[in-house]
């Protein structure tokens, strides 16, 4: 007898186009916690890059922030870095490295993979996949293939971004 139970859908997916030396993305951290609290695993946060040129150490800690999803600690390290975005201002890498040891994440392993720029293939990747896309700042979310600009004003993105999921999520029971 086989199981005819059906299998349980995919998790709706909100795209978070983000910077980490961006203040702006650093305000949206409350809203993006609202988001996990409220939905945990019902809803899957994808944290893509968006370094803009304007913030020289934005780059590197995209990078940064790819090594330490590696790590396991991807949201935990960006909201530690969002967190401090002026010290990144004045410190830069070595302020990247730094937050990894405090996690207890290998900073050494950090400090390799901003020198042999392991993970620079992915944050090109989903830069160019933003501008393609037409993302102009940060943060920027995309669901459902909507996009909401965050970069200018926050004002009611995180309740659409609410609007959008609860949608997706009755049609899913439907």
């Amino acid at each position: 007898m086989s199981d005819s139970s059906p299998a349980r859908p995919a998790a709706p997916i909100l795209d978070v186009w983000c910077e980490l030396q961006c203040p702006d993305c650093r305000s949206a951290l409350d809203d993006l916690r609202a988001l996990r609290a409220r939905y945990g695993d019902r809803l899957e946060l994808r944290l893509r890059h968006f370094p803009l040129e304007k913030h020289k150490h934005a780059f590197a800690a995209a990078q940064a922030a790819e090594e330490a999803a590696e790590q396991g600690q991807a949201w935990p390290y960006v909201e530690a870095v969002l967190g401090r975005v002026q010290e990144l201002d004045r410190k830069g890498e070595p302020f990247l490295v730094e937050v990894a040891g405090e996690l207890g994440l290998d900073a050494e392993e950090f400090d390799t993979a901003l020198i042999d720029g392991r993970h620079i293939l992915i944050v090109d990747a989903d830069q160019a996949e933003g501008k393609a896309i037409g993302v102009t700042g940060t943060p920027t979310y995309v669901i459902d293939g909507e996009r909401l600009d965050g970069g200018k004003s926050q004002e009611g993105l995180r309740e659409r971004v609410e609007e959008i999921v609860d949608r997706l999520l009755a049609e899913q029971k439907a």
